[in-house]
């Protein structure tokens, strides 16, 4: 009974110092660390088309492509800039009308490129480039503490060397379905330099690319 009564006098005598440090701690401030955002991975959907085309160029559809980029964001001090350097994988892929891509390396100009009216009934032909690239931005983020919300915009270059081009073409052939494919990746310029643009809302963002090299 002692040992209770004890027991039980210790408890209430130590209650009000465990309940005036309670309040002490709730009085302070409650800080939430956070650790800016590095926008690791961008993966992006694109719609692609071809400017300045001359009118023997055919293009129909939606020309589309898929990139995919993992990147390091290095903040600039404590402002609300930073550098963005990455690596990764950009896809193009352009869909023609009645018509195909024809190759030559005869003539006194060598290696050319043509477009011709298709050589078979094709349901559907396209051109596809794939581009390791690397992609360089300067970024602006309104809100610096948590990177993932708010506005946020971009602007930089990427780099890219080829790494597969080919044409495919389907058409059916006496009730056969059949597939095309031509390897002409030597005809297309070996590098690609572009100029980029992001604006983005939280994680959702828009992007712009003009191509600042010929493609063939």
């Amino acid at each position: 009974m002692k040992r209770c009564s004890a027991l039980l006098a210790l408890i209430f005598a130590m209650a009000p110092v465990s309940f005036l440090s309670a309040q002490e701690k709730a009085a302070e401030p409650l800080r939430e660390i956070q650790k800016p955002s590095r926008d690791f991975v961008m993966l992006q959907l694109t719609y692609n088309n071809w400017q300045n085309t001359p009118d023997s160029v055919k293009i129909k559809g939606i020309g589309r492509g898929f990139n995919a980029y993992l990147c390091y964001d290095f903040p600039i001090k404590k402002s609300h800039f930073s550098f963005a350097a990455g690596l990764g994988v950009g896809t193009s892929n352009i869909y023609f009308k009645d018509q195909e891509l024809g190759f030559t390396d005869t003539g006194s100009r060598g290696a050319q490129v043509g477009f011709f009216a298709e050589s078979k009934d094709y349901k559907k032909y396209k051109l596809t480039t794939a581009y390791l690239e690397a992609p360089f931005e300067l970024r602006y983020f309104g809100n610096k503490d948590n990177r993932n919300r708010g506005f946020k915009m971009q602007v930089g270059l990427k780099v890219g060397t080829l790494v597969g081009a080919h044409t495919r073409g389907r058409y059916t052939l006496e009730g056969t379905k059949m597939t095309e494919k031509v390897n002409p990746r030597r005809y297309f310029e070996s590098w690609s330099v572009a100029g980029t643009a992001r604006v983005d809302w939280g994680n959702l963002s828009g992007v712009g690319t003009y191509n600042l090299t010929n493609l063939f």
